[in-house]
């Protein structure tokens, strides 16, 4: 008999994955050009031109076997290594390369930190919004997800939520800054906060309680956005890191867990890691991916046409008379609709060709997210579409 399991989840697809079907489908019959599809939350500008060229290099210059074959378990450990000095350089911690685990993107980063700091029954506490698929990210450890609601005038942190959220069986908090959907950043203030009642309920509840940080939007930063390195202000960090926005690399699924050298167990959780690879097959990521990226750590593609399209969109969006916190980063905005009902709000936006997500899978109804990693005369074009939507439905002049 089939796993029920999986088979109900057939029932639940991504709303996310089924709004950008719908626009690839209504692309074929309109053209692509007039469907302002802020669906999916894919890159819109190349990677760079050294990442390009040392791929080309070393498929041309470089030992098939070191390029193609399995690499360790724990990841190429030169690759480790430039890794820690990268972050050492960039945020001043000493990481050394035993405390960084090479993963397939942030969501191999995070299936394996999960596994490495809970067991079945324990607890993870979540804040929304958030990216919908840590659900199942979480449920598959066999932990329990537990969300604090959302702090909406600036999708900071709720602390009276969180710390009635803390017991006994909170074993890891899960944050994610820059923010998928809202763009918000985690500031210094929320940060240390956040560190010192962690530290507080690790005394009272005479247990370990890892901040995993994930953390695939940290390059796409705006202008005087306060966005401190978390791991910096709590000593029991794990950083879940992915080059797929920062080096638009989403298709190569390379990333990194960097643990916080002075975590509890800080030398052998990678080692752990290695052994959660076995049981999970989430392992050896690709070799070619590691030691391309380590050419390029301390670069990032031209991500400045994200904040362009912020501006443009923020600008637009609150002269339409829409509630929205200034995103500090990542390439999505998070409007509140202008209905109670963010579904039938999107739904409505449809018939103008415009796609946007509800925010309920996000865990805050009556918002809807906007992923604007598209190109900006799409974005300018899609203004007097937004406003005719709004005008015609809705009575905003």
């Amino acid at each position: 008999m089939i796993n029920e399991s999986y088979k109900q989840m057939l029932t639940q697809k991504s709303v996310i994955r089924e709004l950008s079907e719908y626009a690839t489908a209504r692309g074929k019959e309109i053209g692509y050009e007039n469907v302002y599809d802020y669906s999916l939350g894919n890159p819109s500008v190349p990677t760079t031109q050294h990442y390009t060229d040392t791929v080309i290099r070393m498929y041309r210059e470089e030992d098939p076997m070191t390029i193609h074959g399995y690499s360790p378990s724990l990841g190429i450990e030169t690759v480790r290594e430039a890794v820690a000095q990268s972050l050492n350089r960039r945020f001043g911690m000493n990481y050394e390369g035993k405390h960084i685990f090479m993963a397939s993107g942030a969501a191999g980063a995070l299936a394996h930190a999960f596994r490495a700091v809970t067991k079945p029954e324990d607890e993870i506490i979540v804040f929304a919004p958030f990216f919908p698929e840590y659900r199942e990210y979480i449920r598959r450890t066999g932990a329990k997800m537990v969300v604090v609601p959302p702090k909406t005038d600036d999708f900071q942190i709720d602390f009276d939520a969180f710390e009635a959220a803390l017991n006994e069986k909170t074993m890891a908090v899960l944050i994610n800054t820059p923010n998928n959907p809202s763009g918000v950043a985690y500031n210094t203030q929320t940060i240390e906060k956040l560190s010192a009642m962690l530290s507080q309920k690790q005394q009272e509840f005479g247990h370990d309680i890892f901040l995993i940080s994930d953390e695939p939007y940290r390059e796409i930063i705006f202008e005087g956005a306060d966005a401190p390195y978390p791991a910096r202000f709590y000593d029991n960090t794990i950083t879940c890191y992915s080059f797929s926005k920062s080096l638009s690399l989403p298709g190569e699924r390379i990333g990194y867990v960097a643990i916080n050298p002075k975590c509890t167990d800080a030398d052998i959780l990678a080692v752990m890691m290695g052994q959660i690879s076995r049981g999970i097959g989430h392992n050896c990521p690709s070799s070619t991916a590691q030691l391309a990226v380590m050419q390029c750590l301390d670069e990032t593609s031209d991500l400045s046409v994200y904040e362009t399209n912020m501006n443009l969109l923020y600008d637009a969006l609150t002269d339409m008379g829409f509630e929205v916190v200034k995103p500090a980063g990542t390439f999505y905005i998070f409007p509140k609709a202008l209905e109670e009902d963010a579904v039938a709000f999107c739904q409505k936006a449809k018939a103008y060709d415009l796609i946007l997500v509800p925010a309920d899978n996000f865990g805050c109804p009556g918002y809807f997210r906007m992923a604007y990693c598209i190109d900006t005369e799409k974005v300018k074009r899609s203004i007097p579409v937004f406003k005719k939507f709004v005008t015609e439905e809705y009575g905003k002049q």
